[in-house]
């Protein structure tokens, strides 16, 4: 399950600039975190095997390195983590994701709580699981942490990357007004990333929604495919689009469902 540790989560961008294809070195590196413990969790899909070994201690991320990891190949600082102000469950997060995407089939699934009272972990809450409304089976998922104030260049809040990314994968940044759901505003970046560069291989679409008030952050996201990039052979997509479009994921997490865990998280 891609949804098992918060290293991924800190290489999501990292890796989205690495080449070749990263995938069978995920499936390695999540085979030993499981043998390990469940701790933390990921909104990204593909790491890098290199940053493993050096973020991780047993199959466990170092705080410390979470925050101050660089990405591969650029000049962009992520923004560090900052402790979430109450606990969110996984089951939270399962509940309000499949109120996210409605109307179909659920497997597959996972969860894993924040936990504030731990400064060693516990830094997000994640929830994913296997969707099927009919129209082709996709691997849907989303995380929500607590991004440190200021907020700065890094996760979420910048298209600009050097190298400049693949031929074919798609950034976009806008800004949301504030409102009464969105105090301060919020900044969201939609990217759309190939799994590898193998002409129909699955694709991958991340929405990133950040409170500027307060640095919590939901990251969502949707995979053309069951597994979501993490088994050993290139993913093979099983529709031609993600479940949901970017407007509709857009004003979900901007509404009733997600703003408990953001009031939460921030």
């Amino acid at each position: 399950m891609p949804f098992e540790s918060d290293l991924a989560h800190a290489l999501d961008r990292t890796t989205d600039s690495l080449e070749p294809d990263l995938t069978p070195l995920l499936n390695d590196a999540i085979t030993r975190g499981r043998t390990h413990q469940r701790r933390r969790r990921t909104a990204g899909i593909l790491a890098g095997a290199a940053a493993c070994a050096v973020l991780t201690t047993g199959g466990l991320l170092l705080p410390d390195a979470l925050a101050g990891i660089r990405s591969a190949g650029s000049d962009m600082e992520p923004a560090a983590l900052a402790l979430p102000r109450s606990a969110v469950s996984g089951d939270q997060m399962i509940q309000a994701l499949q109120q996210t995407f409605p109307g179909g089939k659920y497997s597959q699934q996972s969860g894993q709580s924040n936990n504030p009272a731990d400064p060693s972990a516990g830094y997000v809450a994640n929830g994913g699981f296997l969707f099927d409304d009919g129209h082709g089976p996709a691997f849907v998922g989303i995380s929500a942490v607590r991004l440190k104030l200021p907020l700065r260049d890094g996760d979420g809040l910048t298209c600009d990357r050097t190298p400049a990314r693949p031929k074919g994968d798609t950034c976009t940044l806008t800004e949301l007004p504030p409102s009464p759901t969105l105090p301060g505003g919020a900044l969201v970046l939609s990217e759309r990333n190939a799994a590898d560069r193998t002409p129909g291989s699955a694709q991958r679409w991340t929405l990133t929604l950040t409170l500027k008030s307060t640095g919590a952050q939901l990251q969502l996201t949707q995979w053309n495919s069951e597994g979501g990039g993490t088994t050993p052979e290139t993913p093979k997509p099983t529709r031609p689009a993600p479940p949901l479009p970017e407007g509709q994921a857009v004003s979900t997490l901007t509404g009733p469902t997600w703003t408990p865990i953001l009031n939460a998280v921030g």
